[in-house]
């Protein structure tokens, strides 16, 4: 355990070192508690304990600038301190890159630190010491893990913030790609972050430095542009200033503000993107911003702005009686200058709304009453509801990394239209949003049994846009479901989600009930209902991925897993919990399989060292059967036919059933044959997809195939309205692992709603 008393105040550090002034009062090598006012002595003790104990462990490292490593961390807890963190967030900022580059654990940091910070610096450690199969991968786990660890403890995220914006202020010293990639991870992800948190000032600085980055030759024009009209923005700026202070004081508002900025360069260019004009185009590319003591005063100096200056119709906002998801609040309006007739855009807020503008959750910190300080979410905080649909969204769908990643930046971005439910309560939605994502807002189940919607009393199409200020009701029946048109015409993707869940949901009863026929069928009805609730039957459950036999069921009845698989994990359970010594003498399926395969497992024992694809039949005319046609990877039996030799099948096909034991030969897959040969070869495959019915499904599918090696030599599409599309396609694959993985990954599409392998015997 290390205690503070252990690091003496007159402690020297590296002389080329800059430590900043707040920094040296909590190590007691200087006097000036005014600059950490908010901070109590313990939580001094404890950011100079977290700085000595991160300077002794990086100082062998440096950074790719050739600076020494510590100066990152100094820059991440300075940051922090500046959004008003506690002793506990500074000191995970000294503290958040230890357990990723030095030998130290997180045990360790408890140990000495608590399970408090040892929570934050877990929640912001990068997944470096973890393998994934690719760079989306590793970064939607990333994202994930993090989101969990932001339930639990918002500070996690403005720690991760602040490391964020350290390192792209000198992103310079890294390679050109790697700048690309991380700036786009910031525009996508973490800008949308800080601006969710409302912590503005942070929001605004990661666009710009992305966008430096992502297109340097645009960032550079807008800049060079900006210094260019300064003068002239700065004289008109000042005139309306003058005026609107002038006016204020006349009102008899005593204290105010009154203030012109210019807009951030990604915002500048995001509206010149949007609204398809040039530079000379943008007018508004400078704002006025007018803070006052009380709300009142917010509403008096708007009507001051409006009786100097003429107001622009549809440029007027009020988030102060309607504050967005993150808490903003101010007046926002447009007028039309006096002498330049341009639109100026006029801010009014209070000092209080303007700390939680550019601060936003770090401007109010919420501490647990009992248990230390840690920043915990509670269930009636509106401005969270975000992460939590969020993190519903993540446990409702197991998505593949790149459709999490997607669903991640829908959920981030800002929403458009505030709309009212029956009970006042306001919803905030993306623009464009129809009663479907209201009714999904709300709860599944209301989606689910959506039958009609009220927008203001009156009743409307379920496809209807909502605007601002609409209420909205949601009208229910027990019998109603959901229609694959709805994601026509719905944007949340929360909505679009649930929506194709329920279609996978539905027809699982009938897919139980497909896959329980088919095994029947094979097994035989006498003893059948015994056998699914066996030991056996639940081993081959487990051995398949799924956790219970009805889950097996669905997956035969899907095509997730053949019949012959099945039935052939079958036979080895049944096998291996039967009593070697005491074999069964009655005569069961599982006991006449069970010769076949050892009569197979001795012909694999003596395969010849040949490059012939099947073993048992060298030299011999065969073929395989279109019935089952199987494939390497698949247990397979030999028939002895009367005009084209051997007739290769997959053990356990029906065609097989009634054919006399003498005409089947054992056969088996050759092992040896060479990698190239056997990637020279392909088999046959039919398969069927059931596919939500939407322009460029079948490319989409295509184009998978493709990315994956799969020929296809057949295609075929047949639609029916308000139903999914059926796709059949014929492929070649090389071997049942191939097809096997080639599933796997068709089957995380978000459009596709079940796979299944045909057989046409």
């Amino acid at each position: 355990m290390i205690a503070v008393a252990s690091f003496p105040a007159d402690r020297s550090f590296d002389n080329s070192l800059e430590i900043p002034d707040w920094l040296r009062v909590c190590l007691g090598q200087l006097s000036a508690p005014e600059l950490v006012q908010t901070l109590s002595p313990e939580e001094r003790g404890l950011i100079a304990k977290a700085f000595t104990f991160a300077y002794d462990l990086h100082s062998e490292q440096c950074r790719k600038s050739g600076e020494p490593y510590i100066v990152h961390p100094i820059e991440v807890a300075g940051l922090l301190r500046e959004l008003g963190g506690d002793g506990a967030a500074i000191a995970a900022g000294f503290l958040h890159d230890i357990v990723e580059d030095t030998s130290i654990t997180a045990d360790d940091i408890e140990a000495d630190f608590g399970a408090e910070i040892r929570g934050l610096v877990e929640g912001v450690t990068k997944l470096s010491k973890f393998q994934f199969s690719s760079k989306t991968e590793h970064q939607a786990e990333n994202f994930r893990r993090m989101f969990l660890a932001m339930a639990k403890d918002i500070r996690v995220i403005v720690v991760k913030l602040a490391d964020r914006l350290h390192n792209m202020r000198t992103l310079e010293h890294l390679a050109p790609e790697k700048q690309k990639r991380i700036a786009r991870e910031t525009l996508d992800i973490f800008a949308p972050l800080a601006n969710r948190l409302g912590i503005g000032r942070i929001k605004w600085e990661l666009e710009d430095l992305s966008f430096k980055y992502l297109k340097p030759k645009a960032f550079r024009e807008i800049r060079d542009l900006i210094a260019d009209k300064r003068a002239d923005r700065e004289a008109r700026l000042e005139v309306v200033i003058s005026t609107i202070s002038e006016r204020l004081e006349q009102l008899g508002i005593q204290s105010f503000e009154v203030s012109g900025r210019p807009k951030h360069l990604h915002g500048i260019y995001s509206k010149m993107q949007k609204q398809k004009k040039e530079f000379s185009e943008i007018y508004d590319i400078a704002a006025v911003r007018i803070i006052v003591e009380k709300q009142s005063e917010c509403y008096s100096a708007l009507s001051v702005v409006h009786d100097a200056f003429r107001p622009i119709p549809g440029r007027f906002k009020d988030y102060i009686g309607l504050p967005k998801p993150n808490r903003y609040q101010s007046l926002h309006t447009g007028v039309m200058g006096r002498q330049s007739q341009r639109p100026i855009e006029v801010q009014i807020r209070t000092y209080e709304m303007h700390e939680v503008a550019e601060y936003g959750i770090a401007a109010h910190w919420k501490y647990k009453e009992s248990g230390g300080s840690t920043a915990q979410m509670s269930d009636d905080d509106a401005k969270f509801t975000w992460l939590r649909q969020l993190l519903d969204w993540q446990s409702d769908l197991k998505a593949d990394a790149k459709e999490y990643m997607e669903g991640v930046k829908a959920n981030l971005f800002d929403d458009d239209v505030f709309v009212f439910t029956p009970d006042s309560d306001v919803l905030a939605l993306k623009h464009g949003a129809t009663p479907i994502d209201f009714a999904y807002r709300i709860h599944t189940e209301v989606g689910n049994h959506c039958a009609g919607a009220k927008v203001n009393g009156r009743m409307v199409t379920l496809d209807t846009v909502l605007e601002n200020g609409d209420i909205v009701e949601i009208v229910t029946q027990k019998n109603s479901h959901p229609s694959l048109d709805w994601l026509n015409f719905t944007v949340t993707h929360s909505a679009q989600t649930r929506i194709r869940n329920w279609f996978k949901k539905y027809h699982r009863d009938e897919n139980i009930a497909r896959g329980r026929e088919m095994l029947e069928k094979e097994l035989g009805k006498k003893g059948f209902e015994a056998l699914l609730k066996s030991e056996p039957m639940q081993m081959v459950a487990e051995r398949c991925n799924y956790h219970c036999v009805d889950d097996l069921l669905a997956g035969v009845g899907y095509g997730y897993i053949t019949l012959n698989q099945v039935v052939n994990r079958l036979r080895v359970a049944v096998q291996s919990l039967q009593p070697k010594e005491e074999p069964r003498s009655d005569s069961t399926l599982a006991d006449e399989l069970t010769s076949r395969m050892k009569s197979t497992m001795q012909v694999q024992a003596g395969e010849a060292k040949s490059n012939a694809p099947i073993c048992g039949i060298e030299g011999i005319l065969h073929h395989i059967a279109g019935c089952c046609t199987p494939i390497p990877g698949e247990p397979i039996v030999g028939v002895v036919t009367r005009d084209r030799g051997i007739s290769i099948h997959g053990q356990g096909c029906p065609n097989t059933s009634s054919i006399p034991i003498e005409r089947m030969i054992p056969v088996s897959w050759n092992s040896n044959v060479a990698t190239d040969s056997k990637r020279a070869q392909t088999y046959p495959v039919d398969v069927s997809i059931e596919a939500i019915d939407r322009v460029g499904v079948l490319n989409d599918i295509l184009t998978r195939l493709k990315d994956y090696g799969i020929n296809v030599h057949s295609a075929r599409v047949r639609t029916d309205a308000g139903k999914p599309a059926t796709i059949d396609l014929g492929i070649g694959v090389h071997d049942l692992d191939q097809l096997d993985r080639t599933f796997a990954r068709i089957r995380k599409m978000g459009d596709v709603l079940h796979l299944r392998r045909v057989f046409h015997g």
